[in-house]
């Protein structure tokens, strides 16, 4: 699996997931998928994509504690892209990620299908 082009998608809605999944494949993105932060943070650490674009809130485990976890996981989490996509727009929710070191925060609402994917692009075209 070529590392440098795999997104991992951690998205607890099953629509969003796959609308975001099948646009990035089309962009020639290898694309892994996780319903939960448990789920996300567990093929993170075995997988090393290039990219995490994770949900904040989820069942099993929300995106700001797997992102704490995956940052005191080691050297590779401690610097993994991570782009927290979400629906929040709570100060604290938005400090306590950027604290965490998220590569980036988009508000959902905010960001079209398209602008989404040139973002993780514009993180990835060094990797």
């Amino acid at each position: 699996m070529e590392k440098q082009r795999t997104i991992l998608v951690v998205e607890d809605d099953p629509s969003l997931r796959l609308v975001l999944s099948d646009k990035l494949k089309t962009e020639g993105f290898t694309v892994l998928e996780a319903d939960d932060g448990k789920t996300g943070l567990d093929i993170a650490l075995k997988e090393h994509p290039q990219c995490i674009l994770l949900d904040i809130f989820m069942p099993r485990m929300d995106g700001i504690s797997m992102l704490a976890q995956l940052r005191s996981s080691g050297p590779w989490g401690k610097h993994a892209t991570v782009i927290v996509l979400t629906n929040s727009t709570d100060a604290d929710t938005i400090s306590r990620a950027t604290g965490l070191g998220a590569t980036d925060f988009l508000i959902k609402s905010e960001w079209s299908l398209d602008d989404i994917v040139k973002r993780i692009g514009d993180h990835t075209a060094n990797g």
